[in-house]
């Protein structure tokens, strides 16, 4: 996967996360059928997009975009929805960690590529070798 499809995986990852959070909410302690298995799809299928993504990025950068994207939009959704209430300092600090997310993000540096082993000849060769 290259490194841009990984982020393109962990940002999708990171909205599912806000919608498995916000279906755990309204699934009522699991007795709400219909948010109960939005649940548990939006969770595996977030989980599985974290996954494939932090085997391209660093794991460190990929959980800490995903948890901070994630709760950002669950939170945004609750003022949305009217869940919970207005508040302009509520809006600072969701700006504050969008800013800090996209800075580890902007950041974030590629690991380095281990250095190929030297090819080994196919067949021996001088006067020591042996034949086949």
């Amino acid at each position: 996967m290259r490194r841009s499809t990984a982020w393109i995986v962990l940002l999708v990852s990171a909205v599912l996360e806000a919608v498995w959070a916000t279906a755990l909410g309204a699934s009522q302690g699991f007795t709400q059928p219909v948010p109960t298995v939005v649940f548990a799809i939006a969770a595996i299928a977030s989980f599985i997009g974290l996954e494939r993504a932090v085997q391209v990025l660093p794991l460190a950068t990929g959980y800490a975009v995903w948890t901070g994207v994630g709760g950002a939009l669950t939170v945004l959704w609750a003022l949305v929805t009217g869940a919970q209430p207005w508040n302009p300092l509520t809006l600072v600090f969701l700006a504050g960690i969008l800013v800090a997310v996209a800075g580890l993000a902007l950041t974030e540096r590629p690991a380095a590529e281990p250095e190929p082993a030297p090819e080994s000849p196919s067949a021996p060769a001088g006067p020591n070798a042996s034949a086949p």
